[in-house]
């Protein structure tokens, strides 16, 4: 099992582009952006040969959630903004060929059901799938805790599994977020079994306050075995707030993992 750095999270001290730079140096496999689109897309696949690393997944645009809005993936009123990110997430995965593209479900909308909102995430995850099949590209969905983004539609490994029971597609599995879950208060290792089969990727922060491994109180140990258990073999995405400290100097756990995932 291999792991990625996410640069949204890690090296924020450097632009972008030197970021993948810093993750090759540091010894990581591969990295993984956020929304990597304010760099063009040629100057990221230029940075990403350059370094030597594959990049793993970065997300559909989402509109407006990361500044508390509601996002477009599960909101009816907003199917022309999807489908506009649909078409900005292809023409730049054609460029930079990530292994995965991630949509996020959003928050449930104001004046909208859940049964509503639901349809419009199936409908929306059965088209960029189909869309990215094309490209070689899967397409993960991830449940988000409703700590950091109140009113997430989907914040619970059960969600999850009922999520991708209606999306029924082969191009479609879950991103599986330690730390998310342990927000959300469940058992690594139950929502890894809910989803046996399912998880197209994983990603690893410490619980409180996102930080490194052994920052919280996360059992990090227990949880990768479950991981293992689990039957998945993919990437694990190094997704966490370093601190004051600096990303390299927060990088103690990483010997340790790759022991416990070997």
């Amino acid at each position: 099992m291999k792991i990625s750095a996410n640069l949204s999270m890690l090296f924020t001290e450097l632009p972008m582009v030197e970021r993948v730079v810093a993750a090759s140096a540091a010894g990581f496999d591969g990295v993984e952006i956020q929304f990597p689109y304010e760099v063009p897309a040629i100057r990221m696949k230029e940075a990403l040969e350059a370094a030597g690393l594959p990049l793993r997944l970065i997300n559909l645009p989402a509109g407006d959630l990361m500044t508390g809005g509601w996002g477009l993936a599960a909101v009816p009123a907003r199917q022309a903004e999807f489908d506009q990110a649909l078409d900005d997430a292809l023409s730049y995965a054609a460029m930079v060929r990530p292994v995965l593209v991630n949509v996020l479900p959003g928050r449930l909308a104001d004046g909208v059901t859940r049964e509503c909102a639901l349809q419009t995430l199936v409908a929306n995850l059965r088209k960029t799938a189909d869309a990215f099949a094309l490209l070689g590209i899967a397409v993960v969905c991830e449940a988000v805790n409703t700590t950091d983004m109140p009113g997430f539609l989907i914040n619970s490994s059960e969600q999850l599994d009922e999520l991708l029971g209606m999306v029924n597609h082969a191009n479609c599995s879950a991103q599986f977020d330690f730390y998310h879950m342990a927000m959300q208060g469940e058992e690594i290792s139950a929502g890894l079994e809910r989803l046996k089969g399912r998880v197209g990727h994983a990603q690893f922060a410490d619980c409180p306050g996102r930080g490194a491994p052994g920052s919280g109180s996360l059992d990090f140990v227990n949880a990768l075995k479950a991981l293992k258990s689990s039957g998945y073999s993919g990437w694990i995405g190094a997704e966490y707030k370093p601190g004051e400290q600096g990303t390299l100097a927060s990088l103690g756990w990483m010997d340790e993992m790759r022991r416990v995932l070997s």
